[in-house]
């Protein structure tokens, strides 16, 4: 490989290639397909921490069975751009806002909201997300499914 990115060489590379694959991989297993010791890669997974490559692991959770069957984008324009820091606040307490940008182009912040029902849906645009002060409206766009989900590839 002999890529050098942010002070990573072609080891810590493919721990991150192997991790990204299953989190869940055992040091010692990741050692003995990297051919190096269980400490090289305790070391190198700290060092990789330290430097915030690598911010932690998290469980992923298939939200459709455990009944949030409703997946969309939404679209939030702000009224303007000294509302965002409140905007964003507010928008941290609404558990079904699971993934939140803050972007250019049309909207001011897009969102990505989970649901158990349209009725839901309908309850949170209109009397949590809608209400929210800075807010000026919104535009949904409805998820019919996920084809791709991933994470870069390092290899």
């Amino acid at each position: 490989m002999n890529l050098q990115v942010n002070g990573l060489d072609d080891l810590d590379l493919q721990i991150l290639h192997i991790l990204v694959g299953d989190s869940r991989t055992p040091y010692l297993e990741i050692a003995r397909e990297c051919h190096v010791s269980g400490g090289t890669i305790h070391v190198r997974m700290k060092k990789m921490e330290d430097m915030g490559i690598i911010k932690g692991t998290k469980l992923i959770v298939d939200n459709t069975k455990l009944g949030y069957d409703i997946c969309c984008l939404v679209g939030i324009y702000i009224d303007k751009a000294a509302s965002y820091p409140s905007v964003l606040e507010s928008m941290k307490e609404i558990k079904e806002i699971v993934e939140l940008y803050y972007i250019t182009g049309e909207f001011s912040i897009f969102a990505k909201v989970v649901c158990r029902s349209i009725a839901d849906l309908q309850n949170l645009l209109l009397n949590r997300i809608q209400l929210i002060d800075g807010v000026q409206r919104t535009n949904t766009f409805m998820a019919l499914s996920q084809p791709i989900d991933r994470n870069i590839d390092f290899a």
